[in-house]
């Protein structure tokens, strides 16, 4: 792990993406405790503030710090992508090595399954299943970590398949250890770095998904400091106060652009010698 970090910090991207990530990950733990300002404090008097010492970020139409809803709405946004994120990791690895290992038909069906589902872009799959739940953001965690599934079973199944045939396995099967122990146990632990790699870039997608969904209105619901939400809510005053708007998606963009440097540098480091 030590020489993987060492790695990892060689490269620009990962230098890159580190930092931000580190920075984010200060914001999601101490955001709130950090937040000078009552994200809810309603002010008339203080509409429409342009960025200054007061208030850093400036205020939106109804008054409150849009500094503080940044700092306290990088928790639902990254907790929630890095959430979906995570769901998919596991499922999608233990059913993608499963498929490897099982093969014959139960391997077609499967992936012939997921190839069906990616056919449907990963948006359009998740506004149908929110739609179909309903509005809120753990329904947006679901419908992002379903629409995420298929990918990560076919970055798992294309590794297990490599480790199929591999001395450590036959000789498992040899010792009569079960389907389920040799999954989890023999296969899945030997293919985890390109799975990590795989899915800390697909955080990033899932922070725009999640933003996007918020902003077509059926993930994070008022008042919830959430970015794609602040995004939003911003859009009709961005002539009148541009900073609403350009503040929040800046935010997304950054921590997405992070999580794919981190993702980049990590590959390049887990494969020293494709250098």
């Amino acid at each position: 792990m030590g020489a993987v970090i060492k790695r990892l910090l060689r490269t620009p991207q990962g230098v890159i993406g580190s930092f931000i990530l580190l920075v984010a990950l200060v914001l999601v733990c101490v955001g709130p405790a950090l937040a000078p300002h009552d994200p809810e404090a309603l002010s008339i008097l203080s509409r429409y503030k342009s960025p200054g010492l007061d208030f850093w970020f400036g205020t939106d139409q109804m008054g409150r710090d849009i500094f503080s809803r940044v700092l306290i709405g990088a928790r639902a946004t990254i907790l929630l992508s890095l959430l979906a994120t995570g769901l998919a990791m596991v499922i999608g690895s233990v059913i993608g090595t499963a498929s490897a290992y099982l093969g014959g038909k139960i391997d077609e069906a499967i992936m012939r399954t997921m190839d069906a589902v990616m056919s449907i872009p990963s948006l359009l799959f998740a506004l149908l299943i929110v739609s179909t739940l309903g509005k809120s953001s753990m329904n947006a965690v679901l419908a992002i970590t379903i629409a995420f599934i298929p990918g990560m079973v076919r970055i798992a199944r294309s590794v297990a398949l490599a480790a199929r045939r591999q001395d450590y396995v036959n000789a498992a099967i040899a010792r009569g250890e079960s389907t389920m122990y040799i999954i989890l146990r023999e296969m899945l632990p030997n293919i985890v770095a390109p799975i990590i790699v795989e899915a800390t870039i697909r955080v990033a997608f899932a922070i725009m998904l999640f933003a996007t969904l918020s902003f077509l209105g059926l993930g994070a619901q008022p008042p919830e400091p959430e970015w794609g939400l602040m995004v939003a809510e911003a859009r009709r005053y961005f002539f009148q106060a541009p900073w609403m708007m350009l503040i929040p998606g800046l935010a997304i963009a950054v921590v997405a652009i992070g999580f794919n440097l981190l993702g980049d540098g990590l590959r390049d480091a887990l494969n020293p010698r494709s250098h």
